[in-house]
């Protein structure tokens, strides 16, 4: 008798302390879902804290024109139930448009998760005049992991917002205009879908620029590996570089538009330098064919600088980038692994 009871009670334990590290949002409630984040904040506020999950059933979350909801805890995983039915939006007004005060998330924590859930910032973009900067994911922690996110935006769509950061995404999909993906630190993008949308509201001319890093104090900057680029109208270009002594690499990437991309390639255009490390290995067309130049020598300029380089890797150069040289004490595909297995179970409580 004493033997099941301290069996039973060894059970309750464990039950307990699951529900303690599981919240669930109530469907398609915006109030309850920024509760529930508050929540999160103040339960896993210690670093050392154990995953703590956060299960948000499909549906759209309407934050309305509330900006930079906050993500200060630490270890806490968003899951949400399908990248394309669970979606949290905002829409700022665009007199307040910025890059730094318009995000629908901003997160402040140390890995921190996010899977299978649309970030949507709604801002009038074509109606913002000279800048719409409109921002999804602002990301000031470090070690967060996005799996299977969509980011929709035009400009400014994610930005890395800490100059010793490391970020992962793997099977995700961003969309934009302008430098939609920019910022500092070590971000490996991989397999990831990057839709380059049309510049102008008419959709005549334009030109987007995926990304613009301002990389200086980590030594990989931006990774692009086994991504594909589709373009809705308006011409693109890979990278222009934003400040300091930015990295940006394309490995292995599928353009289903090729003729779409402009002949330098990169964006010759310093905004406050010329010194980068933009480089491109193993470009295909959609059906598979290589159709990387052999040679693709770029002189970037300011109205003060020059600097002339050639942005094509030799497949010896290449072969250095890979997610263990770059993240040598993190694993993201292993954390990947582990809360794909985890949230598997715990959604079946939706």
């Amino acid at each position: 008798m004493k033997r099941y009871l301290l069996l039973t009670l060894c059970v309750l334990a464990v039950m307990t302390g699951w529900a303690q590290r599981v919240l669930i949002v109530k469907k398609g409630d915006a109030n309850s879902l920024l509760t529930t984040i508050e929540q999160a904040n103040k339960q896993n506020a210690d670093k050392a804290a154990e995953r703590l999950y956060v299960l948000i059933p499909d549906g759209v979350y309407d934050l309305g024109d509330k900006v930079l909801t906050r993500i200060t805890g630490h270890r806490i995983a968003l899951i949400g139930q399908s990248m394309a039915g669970t979606v949290i939006q905002n829409k700022p007004d665009v007199k307040n448009e910025g890059i730094s005060r318009t995000a629908v998330l901003q997160n402040r924590g140390t890995e921190n998760y996010f899977q299978d859930l649309t970030l949507k910032n709604a801002l009038d973009y074509y109606a913002a005049g000279s800048a719409g900067r409109a921002v999804t994911l602002h990301d000031k922690g470090n070690r967060t992991v996005c799996n299977r996110v969509c980011l929709l935006s035009y400009q400014d769509t994610y930005f890395s917002d800490n100059d010793l950061s490391q970020f992962y995404f793997q099977d995700s999909e961003i969309h934009g205009t302008v430098d939609f993906i920019c910022g500092d630190g070590d971000v490996w993008f991989e397999r990831c879908r990057i839709v380059t949308e049309q510049r102008t509201a008419d959709g005549k001319g334009g030109r987007d620029v995926i990304a613009a890093p301002k990389t200086s104090k980590t030594s990989w900057g931006y990774i692009f590996n086994r991504c594909t680029v589709e373009n809705k109208v308006s011409n693109f270009e890979y990278v222009r570089g934003w400040n300091s002594t930015p990295h940006c690499i394309w490995l292995h990437t599928t353009l289903l538009t090729p003729e779409k991309l402009n002949a330098t390639r990169f964006d010759w255009r310093g905004m406050r330098t010329v010194q980068n490390d933009f480089k491109e290995y193993g470009t295909k067309d959609a059906d598979g064919r290589n159709i990387t130049p052999k040679s693709n020598v770029v002189t970037f300029e300011t109205k003060d600088e020059k600097n002339t380089v050639e942005t094509i890797l030799t497949s010896k150069e290449a072969k250095k980038y890979k997610v263990k040289n770059v993240f040598t004490e993190w694993n993201p595909q292993q954390v990947v692994k582990e809360s794909e297995r985890q949230a598997k179970k715990l959604l079946k409580r939706l």
